[in-house]
């Protein structure tokens, strides 16, 4: 909600700055998703419900793979052999997100579920998600452990704020979840992990980055100042 608002507050601000969008931002790396192909409008036939007779009909390898890794993470959740062990908040996240999961997999067309799914998702981002979150946990681990982080972090909570915000900068969807595995460990309050997750666009700005450098670095300008701005006040009230 607040990310749509700072966008509509930006909308407003950019005219009268000089700057001019950048039009040609497209993912140049998808040829049947390109607006020249005809078929980038039809965004609703990717999820229709009527894909799910045709998906089954003529079931690739890809879906019936993905198919069978969802339904059975469902199954060990619901039995508690995965994740918590009783029927709280996380065991009832995990559920939900899973199903949302097996509902796109059987509705999704088949160039949505090889391309964007298995080729973009998976092969590129899944491998390096895991090593994020892995290393993200060895650091608050070890920084317990060895480096007194607790004491470190809550004396200079205000650098740690700063620091959220400046990581957020990165063009990549890892650095982040330092953070959270920190504010996970009661570490660091909400606020530092609002400012690092409101600043930070993930690789999603590299599209935009090749395209427009002024474009990009505008856009991270108006994060980081809406980010510590809301992040300095959420912090400032005791969040």
């Amino acid at each position: 909600m607040l990310g749509i608002f700072f966008a509509w507050i930006s909308d407003k601000i950019i005219p009268h700055l000089g700057f001019t969008p950048c039009e040609s931002c497209i993912d140049a790396q998808c040829e049947e998703c390109l607006p020249s192909t005809g078929k980038q409008g039809r965004i609703s036939d990717v999820f229709r419900p009527a894909n799910l007779i045709e998906n089954f009909q003529s079931l690739s390898f890809t879906r019936f793979l993905l198919l069978v890794l969802i339904v059975s993470i469902l199954i060990l959740i619901s039995m508690g052999t995965l994740g918590p062990s009783i029927w709280d908040w996380k065991r009832v996240t995990f559920m939900f997100l899973s199903l949302c999961t097996l509902c796109i997999i059987m509705v999704c067309s088949e160039h949505y579920l090889e391309s964007h799914i298995w080729g973009h998702i998976i092969k590129k981002h899944l491998f390096r998600v895991f090593l994020w979150t892995f290393g993200a946990l060895l650091f608050v681990h070890w920084g317990l452990a060895f480096w007194n982080l607790n004491t470190f972090i809550h004396e200079h909570m205000l650098w740690v704020l700063l620091i959220a915000a400046l990581i957020g900068i990165i063009p990549e969807s890892g650095p982040h979840l330092i953070f959270v595995m920190m504010y996970a460990q009661g570490l660091i309050p909400f606020s530092v992990l609002f400012t690092t997750s409101f600043v930070q666009d993930g690789h999603g700005m590299l599209p935009l980055l090749s395209y427009s450098l002024k474009d990009s670095v505008a856009i991270k300008i108006f994060n980081l100042i809406f980010g510590l701005a809301v992040g300095g006040i959420l912090y400032a009230i005791g969040f």
